[in-house]
């Protein structure tokens, strides 16, 4: 059967008879994929003329419930992608983590709509006064890129490698080109299917090449992204492409790396951390038969203990069973075709010059339920390098399958320099039972990592594990793993969007904006602001409230219900040294006492107080002040309803400026209130 590319809206087979795709289980031709007659400069114009503008439109919170809304239509079809994962010589487990792994970043980045405003663009940071008086300020505003995210991808998680990307893309509002690796192209072209059938994102938002994608990028321009994972000297190539330079289009850069794994010296034979540790190492070198860009590849010991793990892991690694993942017992699969089997071979018998094997055999293992001859399998090969100062080619060589090394070291700045030696590394982990060890290696070692993880006790029930890059972290590294970050969290989304400085009064970036600037022109209402319904409120909507005089009173009483008896407050005979010349009011009593200016007391849309953010006392208030606030509409967030049943409402942020007589502000803090919506559809 011929694979299809999803190009300009429609599914077509490339001409020719194209590449043959291969089971990795039975070694069985299964398909053929081509992608000769696609025309690359018409997709991804298509990309940016239909599909930009249509996610462009919709805001951070609509695409996040698209996304929201995806992942629960593919969590539905999970296990037709299950089925056909196996002829990618995966095992249910391994599959777990590329499938539902994948799903699980679209329900990540649907989540993370929260926390943008419920606009198609957003700000970032604080405001810059670029003036005395403050009628001149500026900020960062942040708007999807209006080009076509370009992702090239590796063959290892045909799933994950495509949903963990495009979620991030499409969370900012810029459409996606996909380039899977061909040999496992098969799985993404059935999800990609699937993505399409559901008919939730806007046309032109996904387009799929399972060909080859040579010549693509003679087609980029300024506003595109282009991400590749895959081999350090391919990325290398592509990066160097002239049309990248000429046009400056962002290239980000995944690549495999030599990662490592440390037992701290303080762990002993028969800890739980020692178990931890040859657990671990285990399930990296033959979860999806080693062929993770951040599985373990180099394995370091304190020098008395390398004989302990030496036997510990081979007697954990003798136990995997090899074969065809739907026959019981099978732990460990194929690799994900013959080339791929050739190729790890080969960095093998390299690196055997230099090292010992000490558990594995290239020729000699058992395969349960398939024909080791016709699939793509392989035994777990464990080397021993006694001295990884001199034969350095396990810094530099790697071999990505289920192949590790280990190594001796003399104290934690040995191995932290060992850790290093890997000339970046997109993970490394230490299991140590001792903070002190573990803060030292993350000082010395964390400038060439994207990543570390610190097992012990305490968290290795719950851990991710080592190989498990997640949703929110970024997921990169310097150096050899290609300098480049994915995922992330909002960092992740902001490679999609462009940040811009604007610049001018705070009333005008306010209408911009649809947040309030602090200095903005007021809007005065004739009504209370809680008695107005979300929909009614404007941005910039002020309550200029009347004002109350602090007396020694108020601090007293305030103290006594509070329990606050700080001596700033209660004793004028304390003050010496201090920044006060006298007792001063509480700074919660300041905000309580303004919450009573300008809270009105009746039943009205305001459902409750939802929370208090960026609270500042900015100037100590005595006995005799008298103060006012200025309450003003900050930014509006709408929130969809949970159900039928569910009260339509949305979140108000207000700005609460507490001054005194002079006019200077004294308190200022955001509240958050939870508002009702007139119209209830």
């Amino acid at each position: 059967m011929k694979l299809e590319n999803y190009v300009q809206g429609r599914w077509m087979a490339g001409e020719g008879e194209g590449q043959t795709l291969y089971n990795a289980i039975t070694g069985d031709a299964i398909n053929t994929a081509s992608s000769k007659g696609v025309d690359f400069g018409a997709m991804l114009d298509y990309a940016r003329k239909t599909g930009g503008p249509k996610l462009r439109k919709l805001t951070f919170h609509e695409r996040g419930r698209m996304l929201k809304a995806l992942a629960m239509h593919l969590q539905s079809k999970k296990e037709e992608f299950y089925k056909i994962s196996w002829a990618t010589g995966a095992t249910r487990a391994d599959s777990w983590v590329d499938i539902e792994g994948g799903i699980g970043n679209l329900f990540s980045y649907a989540s993370l709509r929260r926390q943008f405003p419920d606009e198609s663009f957003c700000v970032e940071g604080d405001i810059a006064k670029l003036s005395k008086n403050g009628t001149f300020i500026g900020h960062h505003i942040c708007v999807p890129k209006e080009g076509v995210a370009v992702h090239i991808n590796a063959f290892n998680f045909p799933v994950w490698g495509m949903l963990e990307k495009v979620a991030v893309n499409w969370l900012a509002g810029v459409p996606a080109v996909v380039k899977p690796a061909t040999v496992t192209s098969f799985l993404t072209e059935a999800v990609a299917r699937e993505i399409i059938a559901s008919g939730i994102l806007p046309e032109g938002s996904l387009q799929l090449i399972c060909g080859s994608a040579n010549g693509i990028l003679d087609h980029v321009q300024s506003q595109d992204v282009i991400t590749f994972t895959g081999s350090a000297s391919t990325g290398k190539m592509l990066k160097a492409h002239p049309r990248l330079l000429e046009e400056a289009v962002h290239f980000n850069m995944e690549a495999d790396s030599l990662n490592c794994c440390i037992l701290g010296p303080d762990v002993k034979h028969g800890s739980v951390e020692f178990d931890i540790f040859i657990k671990e190492v285990q399930r990296e070198m033959t979860t999806k038969a080693g062929q993770k860009c951040t599985a373990v590849r180099r394995i370091m010991v304190p020098e008395n203990m390398v004989e302990d793990v030496q036997i510990a892991l081979g007697k954990r690694l003798a136990g995997t069973v090899i074969g065809d993942p739907n026959t019981e017992g099978v732990r460990m699969g194929a690799l994900a075709g013959k080339t791929q089997l050739k190729e790890v071979i080969e960095k093998v018998e390299l690196l055997s010059k230099t090292q010992k094997i000490i558990f594995g055999d290239l020729k000699n293992f058992e395969v349960l339920g398939a024909d080791k001859n016709k699939g793509a399998f392989m035994s777990p090969i464990l080397f021993l390098n006694e001295n990884p100062f001199k034969y350095t080619d396990v810094h530099n060589v790697e071999a990505f399958g289920p192949v590790s090394t280990i190594m001796p070291y003399k104290d934690i700045d040995e191995a932290i320099e060992l850790a290093k030696m890997g000339k970046g590394s997109l993970v490394s982990s230490i299991i140590t039972a001792d903070d002190r060890i573990a803060k030292q290696y993350v000082l010395g070692a964390a400038s060439m990592h994207g990543r570390i993880l610190i097992l012990n006790a305490d968290c290795a029930k719950e851990s991710t594990g080592h190989g498990s890059p997640m949703p929110m972290l970024v997921h990169g590294g310097p150096g050899r793993a290609g300098g480049g970050e994915e995922m992330g969290g909002k960092r992740g989304v902001f490679h999609y969007l462009q940040r811009t400085a604007i610049q001018g009064s705070p009333t005008t970036l306010t209408n911009i904006t649809n947040q309030y600037q602090y200095g903005g022109k007021y809007i005065e209402k004739d009504v209370h602001p809680f008695k107005r319904y979300f929909e009614e409120l404007e941005v910039g909507e002020t309550l200029i409230t009347a004002k109350h005089t602090i007396s020694e009173a108020d601090i007293v009483n305030f103290a006594n219900v509070s329990g606050d008896n700080f001596y700033a407050h209660m004793d004028a005979t304390s003050l010496e040294g201090t920044i006060f010349t006298g007792r001063v009011a509480h700074g919660y009593f300041v905000l309580s006492k303004a919450a009573g200016l300008f809270v009105d007391a009746k039943k009205g849309p305001v459902l409750l107080n939802y929370g208090l953010d960026e609270c500042r006392f900015t100037k100590p208030v005595y006995p005799g002040t008298t103060i006012g606030v200025r309450f003003t509409c900050k930014e509006k967030i709408d929130q969809e309803k949970k159900n039928e049943e569910d009260i339509a409402k949305g979140i108000v942020k207000w700005l609460v400026d507490v001054y005194d007589e002079t006019g200077e502000t004294v308190a200022v803090a955001t509240i958050l209130t939870m508002v009702k919506k007139k119209n209830q559809d």
